[in-house]
């Protein structure tokens, strides 16, 4: 269901924040507007409490999933947390399909936050990547949030938006 939205938001996630410093606008997909844009490139709060240390804000509030932050020493694999509206709303972590291949495996790499459960897990294969990390992989979110409370972040409507969306 999300799947398709990750990639584009994503996208427009680690491609915009020099963006949005400048006068310069990209040309935005189908049913992206302005402001759509200036939401998903504006950062959230520095370091909202709750979060583990050291993390920085990556992008804006992208619909359907909040405010992403991330240890820059992590990156890409992750863990990265969402946050919207005064709490932490999931982990994520993203996974080189070819190191599956090769057997490597995790531990507990998906805990939530302390004071959090996890509701559900999200696989999103990216077969063409996504600016930030280029390469196939697949993105895996573990939802502190129902999915009916989560669609509506930064996004009124609790559906995939039209641009977030794959043919």
């Amino acid at each position: 269901m999300l799947r398709p939205a990750l990639s584009l938001a994503l996208l427009f996630l680690f491609a915009a924040a020099p963006s949005y410093l400048s006068a310069d606008q990209p040309k935005l997909p189908p049913g992206m507007t302005p402001a759509i844009y200036k939401m998903m490139t504006t950062p959230g709060p520095p370091h909202p409490a709750g979060m583990p240390a050291g993390l920085k804000p990556v992008g804006g509030c992208i619909p359907t999933m909040g405010y992403h932050y991330v240890n820059p020493k992590n990156w890409p694999f992750g863990p990265i947390y969402g946050w919207y509206k005064g709490k932490l709303t999931f982990t994520e972590i993203m996974v080189d399909p070819k190191l599956f291949a090769r057997g490597k495996s995790w531990d507990e790499q998906l805990k939530p936050a302390s004071g959090y459960k996890i509701d559900h897990v999200d696989f999103w294969y990216e077969p063409h990547g996504h600016l930030g990390y280029p390469i196939p992989h697949y993105d895996i979110h573990a939802w502190y949030e129902p999915h009916s409370e989560h669609m509506y972040y930064c996004n009124p409507s609790g559906k995939v938006p039209a641009f977030m969306s794959r043919p």
